[in-house]
């Protein structure tokens, strides 16, 4: 028939038909077969941890990170007793070792016994000092230091701050101040010299630029010996000298020598508050500056 199928295939087809089907056959099975052959593991329940068991050991992880570095060194350390009673405030970082303590341990206790240890109670704060090792030094411990002198030994070690007397001191004198650089030093001279010295400690307010933090600070350390304020005798200054004082201002100095005159001369201090320009203040910044 003229439409029949031809299946007669060529040596080389039946070739090529026999290498695809093979591979095909290759593709397909040998998976299977790879499964086949292969042992499954066994499974067992058991082998899984139960969620209890995973908490308990997370918990005891995380505790053992967060407490590795504080307790390591207790748990490893080995504390021995002291050979007979001490103080220990008098202690060294070598006898302190010798009881067990690590160097840095050591250096703590001794910062602490600086401040004065006077019992036992004040011992245990120390947070280096273990329950084991307080244990073993308890009995052996005695106190020199009373609860009210615990702070004696600081006292001790204080430097005793010499005070300046601001009017005789010099510049280097100054600059040993504390809060006192070059530039206050020069300027507190300045109005020394101006005023004649200083009566008291808030003039130091009137020196150019200085503050009352700063002046607070210097306050402490100076000493004013009003022996040494230079004085004006009222009854002889004369109006050019007398002004020139920042205190006396031109109409102020005036008015005074005027008074003077009219006077014949002052008797006592008080009467120059009959000026009009001088009240009760002005009198007592004047007053210290003036003498007859």
């Amino acid at each position: 028939m003229k439409n029949q199928i031809n299946f007669n295939l060529s040596k080389r087809n039946r070739r090529a038909v026999i290498l695809l089907s093979f591979i095909l056959f290759f593709i397909i099975y040998t998976p299977r077969l790879y499964y086949f052959l292969k042992k499954e593991d066994k499974i067992s329940l058991n082998s899984f941890p139960s969620k209890k068991w995973e908490y308990e050991n997370r918990k005891s992880t995380n505790y053992h990170k967060k407490e590795f570095y504080t307790f390591k060194d207790k748990k490893k350390r080995v504390y021995n007793r002291p050979i007979s009673k001490f103080d220990p405030n008098l202690y060294s970082k070598s006898d302190w070792m010798k009881l067990g303590l690590s160097i840095k341990q050591a250096e703590v206790v001794l910062n602490f016994s600086k401040r004065g240890l006077s019992s036992n109670v004040d011992l245990k704060k120390i947070f280096v000092i273990s329950d084991e090792l307080f244990d073993i030094i308890k009995d052996s411990t005695y106190y020199s230091i009373k609860k009210n002198q615990q702070f004696e030994t600081f006292k001790k070690e204080e430097k005793t701050i010499e005070l300046i007397e601001i009017n005789s001191a010099n510049e280097v004198q100054l600059l040993s101040i504390k809060g006192i650089g070059p530039f206050f030093a020069k300027q507190i001279l300045k109005r020394r010299n101006e005023l004649g010295g200083f009566y008291q400690k808030t003039q130091l307010l009137e020196v150019w630029k200085m503050d009352q933090e700063k002046f607070e600070i210097i306050k402490e350390l100076i000493t004013i010996d009003n022996l040494k304020i230079s004085r004006i005798d009222l009854n002889t200054v004369k109006l050019e000298d007398l002004k020139i004082h920042p205190y006396f201002r031109w109409n102020i100095a005036n008015s005074l020598i005027k008074m003077r005159e009219q006077k014949n001369g002052f008797k006592n201090l008080n009467e120059i508050k009959e000026s009009v320009l001088i009240n009760e203040e002005l009198f007592e910044k004047l007053k210290p500056y003036l003498y007859l």
